[in-house]
């Protein structure tokens, strides 16, 4: 007896001290979720190596797709659907032409086209040829539109008859860059000035022009999809095939896809989450995708049901906007929908949204267009973006958390240079560590090399290595999950584009005339993200409230208008002449004293005093 009571204590005392009994709670709660993702990522690994040590491409899988079932439907689209051959010889028909036009491989072309299956031919197609292809977002206009073709080095750009506007808007400046109009209209005509390509195409050869298709390899540059980032006008992030392979292959395994999924992609094709999560089911997995014109919460459950969809994708206003859209008397809409996979989803509607609509299982991941910092929530974890097994060694984890400062936000070091990982509670920089030999740890960075240079750290846990610098916040429990803070630099998050303030800052500068202007993100009660607000120093009261708002119009995408204005005397200011932005992003709309705040109100498209409207925002009952 006294040898048992021995034993017990024994044990009784390993366990219980130095936290190992926390260790057994913990292996225990993590070890079925760890195991799972342990399999679904194994087979992600795998097939991603094998793609790229064959040297696959985007053409080169979807070809096989093609020759399986080339009568399947690969996209929906409003009242029209597009077989996988129809797909195959219309984005042929792009390549043959644009290689007779003389374009060669490297070269890039600007795509500016609103959603529809055309899209996806258009830069499959100029992929086939080797051809770049710039996703431009259609939101864009003046200076930024031309930025976008400008920085990525397009010798020609695609744009839809609905853009031809804005196009004409930068016309002057586009002069050795070649236009080329697709008709999205029957009662239009190309511009005599440029090509019209829709009518181009149908004289081409449908036959696949192998020998270009074959002279690509997985690490090729594939597209261009355009960031904010944390600073200055939008960034060209490099997508190689490698790239979108791993986007596509991480999405169709750990949320346990299979070819018999019928996939809605209701999100913009300009986009990661819609251009390559979404069309990548299809590319990539055979799978049926429907896309849509335009996203529509009213509409949303009703294709869903009409198309027999079983997954779908969302960014976290989507989610917001479904739920919104539905009255609590209202049935559960008819629907086969048992996965939901995107990001943003908010943990205060996550639980009613998935019980409201029936939905089995919400898969949100964090994860950023040009980075390697990339996570999933398997599990169904509400609020969690991820998670990484906590027991797992530092050395095969690819993403950690190190310390920053609460102000700057720049990473702390110790006295030999090193950073710090943060513990679990410790808020802190999301970073992915950098290894150009593996296709997951590679970070291709941006066309323009200097802003590739800014997002990397070196010289982190060991030195010589480096991270590539997410520019986010997140912190993680002691299960290993992930939960997502704030945005650090000069961005923030609005109706699921990335808006920099640098950027907004620029044009009032420019437009208006006044240099002490802010523009900085304000949260707004009900809605993710945060929404813009512009700070201007105007002691004499001569700014022409009404001629600034036609100004932002002409010059920024709708997104980044800021909805709230202050007219302030003066800014906060640190002592070395530094704004003090957290502080106005504390005080927002609504706690201000001294200065005049207004709202723009889109149906006058006036700013009106803030204090009329207030309550409404608060309340939500006001559409921003």
């Amino acid at each position: 007896m006294l040898l048992i009571l021995t034993i017990v204590f024994i044990i009784s005392w390993f366990f219980l001290t130095n936290r190992r009994y926390r260790y057994l709670y913990i292996l225990y709660k993590t070890l079925p979720r760890d195991l799972t993702a342990l399999i679904r990522f194994g087979r992600l690994k795998l097939q991603l190596k094998n793609w790229v040590d064959d040297g696959i491409t985007i053409p080169k899988v979807f070809r096989t797709h093609v020759s399986k079932h080339p009568n399947r439907v690969a996209f929906h689209f409003e009242d029209t659907s597009w077989t996988f051959q129809e797909l195959e010889d219309f984005s042929n028909r792009v390549a043959n032409y644009f290689i007779k036009e003389g374009y060669e491989k490297g070269d890039s072309v600007a795509l500016l086209l609103e959603n529809r299956i055309e899209y996806i031919g258009l830069w499959l197609g100029l992929a086939k040829a080797g051809v770049i292809t710039a996703l431009i977002n259609t939101n864009l206009v003046s200076l930024p539109l031309h930025h976008c073709i400008t920085v990525s080095h397009c010798k020609a750009v695609i744009y839809g008859s609905d853009f031809a506007d804005a196009i004409d808007g930068i016309r002057d400046k586009l002069q050795d860059v070649k236009k080329y109009e697709f008709l999205t209209k029957e009662d239009v005509k190309a511009k005599e000035s440029d090509v019209d390509l829709k009518k181009e195409l149908q004289a081409q050869s449908a036959s696949c022009p192998v020998e270009r298709v074959n002279a690509s390899i997985a690490k090729d540059k594939l597209i261009y999809i355009f960031t904010s980032g944390t600073t200055g006008m939008p960034k060209a992030a490099i997508i190689p095939h490698s790239r979108y392979m791993y986007g596509c292959l991480s999405l169709y395994c750990m949320s346990n896809l299979n070819d018999s999924d019928i996939f809605y992609n209701p999100l913009p094709l300009y986009h990661s989450a819609g251009g390559i999560v979404g069309v990548g089911q299809c590319l990539l997995f055979g799978l049926t995708v429907l896309i849509r014109r335009k996203f529509s919460a009213s509409n949303f459950w009703n294709d869903c049901y009409k198309h027999k969809c079983t997954a779908t994708n969302y960014i976290g206003e989507t989610c917001r906007y479904i739920l919104a859209a539905h009255k609590k008397d209202d049935p559960v809409p008819k629907h086969k929908v048992t996965k939901m996979v995107g990001n943003g989803l908010r943990a205060e509607i996550w639980e009613e949204f998935q019980k409201t609509f029936n939905v089995k299982q919400i898969f949100e991941f964090y994860g950023s267009t040009e980075g390697n910092a990339n996570l999933i929530n398997i599990d169904n974890t509400i609020g969690a973006v991820g998670f990484v097994p906590p027991l797992a060694p530092h050395s095969v984890c690819h993403v950690d958390l190190i310390r920053c400062d609460d102000e700057t936000k720049e990473p702390l070091r110790t006295k030999d240079g090193l950073c710090i990982r943060c513990e679990p509670g410790q808020p802190g920089l999301m970073i992915g560590r950098i290894d150009p030999k593996k296709s997951i740890n590679q970070f291709a960075g941006y066309v323009d090399r200097k802003e590739t240079n800014k997002k990397i750290l070196e010289n982190v846990f060991s030195h010589g290595d480096s991270y590539f610098n997410t520019g986010d916040v997140l912190v993680k429990d002691e299960l290993g999950y992930y939960y997502f803070v704030d945005r650090t630099g000069d961005t923030y998050r609005w109706k699921g584009e990335n808006v920099s303030t640098t950027e907004v800052e620029k044009v009032v500068s420019e437009a208006v005339g006044l240099k002490d202007c802010v523009a900085y993100g304000v949260e707004v009660p009900k809605h993710e993200g945060k929404a813009g607000m512009l700070a201007i120093v105007d002691a004499d009261h001569k700014l022409d409230k009404d001629a600034l708002v036609q100004q932002l119009k002409t010059h920024l995408p709708s997104y980044a208008i800021p909805l709230f204005l202050r007219i302030t005397r003066s800014v906060p200011m640190t002592g070395t002449f530094k704004i003090k932005k957290n502080e106005l992003r504390k005080e927002g709309f609504s706690e201000v004293t001294g200065d005049e705040v207004y709202f723009l109100d889109m149906k006058s498209g006036k700013y009106v005093p803030v204090a009329q409207i207030c309550d409404k925002i608060r309340e939500g009952t006001l559409k921003l």
